[in-house]
């Protein structure tokens, strides 16, 4: 299940710019995603881009060695739509059960 949660925010972030690996890992970091393995973050990119969900494109660095830079594709705007759906209604369900149990 947190494999699906982090791909859907990963489409998320995707959906606002254009970033690198290690970047997406900061920017998890920021909204309060800790603890998440670099080597996590990395494969599950690869599969989405496998997938067809993101692309990814070499850039030349200002700090060293090219980096590859991801966008979400036309098909990852759908995969997100559905998440965002599909995490919503998880979301409702999980409060009523909270509410229920008060």
């Amino acid at each position: 299940m947190l494999k699906g949660i982090l791909q859907g925010c990963l489409l998320i972030l995707l959906t606002k710019k254009e970033m690198y690996g290690y970047k997406i890992s900061q920017e998890l970091e920021q909204y309060g995603f800790q603890g998440i393995p670099k080597g996590t973050i990395y494969p599950l990119l690869l599969n989405m881009e496998k997938k067809g969900l993101i692309t990814g494109k070499m850039r030349p660095s200002s700090d060293g060695p090219k980096r590859k830079y991801y966008r979400i594709s036309e098909k990852g705007l759908g995969e997100k739509k559905i998440f965002v759906s599909e995490w919503q209604s998880l979301a409702n369900s999980v409060d009523q059960l909270i509410k229920k149990d008060k």
